[in-house]
C-alpha cells in the first residue's frame, strides 16, 4: 500500500503553501480581528484555479480529484481556517450541487463563472430552527404557474452576503417532510430576497456568514435544480463529500497548531532549558502528531474511496468525526504549551482553537456523524 500522494498533487500542495506563506499568513490575524472577508485574496485563489477544483475541464475548471481537493483545503487551513472554509464550501456545496444535479443549461451558465471565481457560490440548507433536523425545515416553495414563490429564512450560510448564486433548499410538499424538499437557484437582487450579515462569531470570523430571508420571492421553474421533491436525497450526496473536505480542514488547523507549538517549545525556556526538553510537553506533542496523522489517513481513505467510485458514507463520517475532534484537542494542547501567551492574540494558536470548534458543528455535528456511523455498522 502506497501512502504517498501523486506527484501532481504534491506539486499543487507546494504551490498552495508558497501562496499562503506570501498572501495569507501575514494577514490572517487582521482578517480575523476585523471580521473582514478577504475579497482580493479569494480572487487570487480563483486565478490559481482553486475555486474550480471540483469543476470538470469542459466547464472551465480543473477537474481535481477529491484527494487533491482535500490536500489543498488542508494546506490553506494550516494558515487560515476561514479562507479554507470559503474554498471548501464554494467547491463542495453550491458548485457540486449544480455540477451533479443541474441541467446542461444551468451547468453552462454557472460552472465556468464559479470555476474562475467570477462569482462565488452559497448553499442554503440550515435554518434558525432546523440544523441537524432537516425535517424541521420551514422555508417553503409554492408553485404558481411556471414560477415558484419562496418564503422563509436560512441561517449560517457561508458566502451569504458575497455570493453571486445561491442554491436554496425549500419544502415543496410539507406532508412528505424531508422527502418533499426541492433545490432552487436564486440570484442576488431577486425581488423578495435579502441577506443579513452575521457578526460576532467565535471563530471562522473572516468567512462571510449570513441569514437569508425570502419574502414572496418569485423565481422561474427553470431555476429549479433536479426533480421536484428530490432535493434532500441529492443533499445527502453533497454532504458525504463535504465531510471529507471539512475533515481535511480540521487536519490543517490541527497541523498549524502543532507546527506553532513545536516552534514555540524549542524556543521558550524554563528552568534553564527549552520546554521541549520536558516530558510533559513532549507527550503533548506526541499525542497531537499521532492523532493528526491518524486523522489525515482517515480523510485520505475516504477521499480515495470516493475517487474510485466506491461507497464512502461511513468512511467520510469517521474522517470528519475523528479529524474535527482531534483538531480541537490538538489546538487546545497548543494553547496549553504556549502558556499565558497562548491565551493572547499575539500567537495564532488561539485562533486555530476557535476555528477548529466549527469543524465539530458544521456540515453535520459530531453527534450526527455518530448516528451515521452506528447506523451503517449495524446494518
Amino acid at each position: 500500500m502506497d501512502f504517498r500522494l501523486p506527484e501532481e498533487i504534491v506539486a499543487l500542495q507546494r504551490t498552495v503553501r508558497e501562496f499562503c506563506e506570501a498572501e495569507v499568513k501575514p494577514y490572517a490575524r487582521e482578517w480575523d480581528e476585523k471580521e473582514s472577508f478577504p475579497r482580493d485574496t479569494v480572487a487570487k485563489l480563483g486565478e490559481l484555479g482553486l475555486l474550480g477544483m471540483s469543476v470538470p475541464e469542459e466547464y472551465g475548471g480543473v477537474g481535481l480529484s477529491v484527494l487533491g481537493i482535500a490536500t489543498v483545503v488542508e494546506e490553506i487551513a494550516r494558515y487560515d481556517g476561514s479562507l479554507a472554509l470559503t474554498v471548501a464550501s464554494h467547491n463542495g456545496l453550491c458548485t457540486n450541487h449544480i455540477r451533479w444535479f443541474g441541467n446542461e443549461e444551468q451547468k453552462r451558465r454557472w460552472l465556468p463563472k464559479l470555476a474562475t471565481g467570477e462569482v462565488l457560490g452559497a448553499w442554503a440548507l440550515s435554518e434558525p430552527g432546523s440544523g441537524s433536523d432537516a425535517a424541521g425545515m420551514q422555508t417553503t416553495a409554492v408553485r404558481k404557474g411556471d414560477r415558484w414563490v419562496l418564503n422563509g429564512s436560512k441561517m449560517w450560510i457561508t458566502q451569504g452576503t458575497v455570493a453571486g448564486i445561491y442554491v436554496v433548499l425549500a419544502l415543496t410538499d410539507r406532508e412528505k417532510r424531508q422527502k418533499g424538499i426541492t433545490a432552487f437557484l436564486v440570484e442576488p437582487g431577486t425581488k423578495g430576497f435579502s441577506t443579513v450579515p452575521i457578526k460576532g462569531k467565535l471563530g471562522m470570523r473572516s468567512s462571510d456568514t449570513a441569514e437569508l430571508v425570502f419574502e414572496d420571492c418569485e423565481i422561474p421553474d427553470e431555476n429549479r435544480i433536479g426533480e421536484v421533491d428530490q432535493g434532500f436525497i441529492d443533499t445527502l450526496k453533497i454532504l458525504d463529500r463535504g465531510r471529507i473536505t471539512i475533515g481535511a480542514l480540521a487536519v490543517g488547523l490541527g497541523r498549524g497548531a502543532l507546527e506553532e507549538a513545536l516552534a514555540y517549545a524549542r524556543e521558550r525556556k524554563a528552568f534553564g532549558q527549552p520546554i521541549a526538553d520536558f516530558q510533559a510537553i513532549r507527550f503533548m506533542l506526541a499525542d497531537m502528531a499521532t492523532e493528526l496523522d491518524a486523522a489525515r489517513l482517515l480523510v485520505q481513505r475516504a477521499a480515495r474511496l470516493c475517487d474510485a467510485g466506491r461507497k464512502f458514507t461511513t468512511e467520510a463520517s469517521m474522517a470528519k468525526l475523528f479529524a474535527s475532534e482531534a483538531a480541537t484537542r490538538a489546538c487546545n494542547k497548543a494553547v496549553q504549551i504556549h502558556g499565558g501567551y497562548g491565551y493572547t492574540r499575539e500567537f495564532p494558536v488561539e485562533r486555530y482553537l476557535r476555528d477548529a470548534k466549527l469543524c465539530e458543528i458544521g456540515e453535520g455535528t459530531s453527534e450526527i456523524q455518530r448516528v451515521v456511523i452506528s447506523r451503517e455498522i449495524l446494518r
